[in-house]
């Protein structure tokens, strides 16, 4: 029984956790991205402790290769000196020192060709991942250029329908609006209509009459003379002629 609650509970946690990650892979990428740093780290220290023994062997080559040389030396002079017992030490000795001498190098060579191999291992794969997060990331570019696209095309397709559809909001807003200005044309026109123009024609009156008299005050000061005012201009009367009255029909004197 409790295998199974902890079966469901990994379950709904991995639905959780997968729902998370479609909904944020930026993060997803970013994790990996740390993911792939640390395994990088960690290779390189394996790196450097494989690159480490690869000194330590070529240290104690050159010691035996040192050691080689001493022992042949000596066995060579000892035996030039007839010395038989320590001479075939010597050259015992030497045997050994070969033989462990040849037995480095070959592990030498094939450390060498390990790290070599190692080095090659860990670019590749680093240059692998990387070619893979950058790829993820141009898909996600592409999937959101995508989805914005998708977003404006549905919104101009909402639009074309709503705004071009019969009893729109657009079309009861022009109905309003001109509603509105016929009315406002029409407080226009009877506000006009009701104007009192006598005050204004005996103001403009009054300011005629006060421009002549200053007129008239300014050529008097100087000595000038006054022109005469501009006749105005005849009107012609609307009104018809009187008729001519007739008084009766003219009597002929027949006298």
């Amino acid at each position: 029984m409790f295998q199974r609650l902890k079966n469901l509970f990994r379950g709904f946690m991995s639905l959780f956790i997968s729902g998370l990650e479609k909904a944020n892979p930026r993060a997803l990428i970013e994790a990996e991205k740390e993911n792939l740093r640390a395994q990088i780290a960690r290779f390189n220290d394996n790196l450097a402790n494989h690159a480490a023994f690869v000194e330590r062997l070529m240290r104690q080559i050159k010691n035996l290769e040192k050691q080689e040389q001493d022992l042949a030396a000596k066995a060579a002079a000892h035996l030039k000196l007839g010395h038989r017992g320590p001479a075939g030490q010597y050259a015992l000795q030497l045997k050994t020192v070969r033989e462990q001498l040849e037995e480095n190098r070959v592990q030498l060579e094939q450390a060498d060709t390990t790290y070599k191999k190692l080095v090659k291992a860990r670019d590749v794969s680093v240059r692998e991942a990387q070619q893979k997060i950058e790829t993820l990331k141009r898909m996600i570019s592409e999937a959101e250029m995508l989805e914005a696209q998708a977003e404006l095309q549905e919104m101009a397709q909402g639009m074309i329908t709503s705004i071009g559809g019969s009893g729109d909001t657009l079309s009861r807003a022009e109905e309003y609006i001109a509603e509105r200005r016929d009315k406002a044309a029409g407080r226009a026109r009877v506000a006009g209509s009701s104007i009192d123009t006598s005050s204004v024609e005996l103001l403009e009156a009054e300011q005629d009459a006060m421009a002549e008299q200053a007129l008239s005050e300014f050529a008097a000061a100087y000595g000038l003379e006054m022109p005469a005012a501009e006749a105005a201009p005849a009107v012609e009367s609307t009104e018809a002629a009187p008729p001519v009255k007739d008084m009766g029909p003219v009597v002929e004197d027949q006298s």
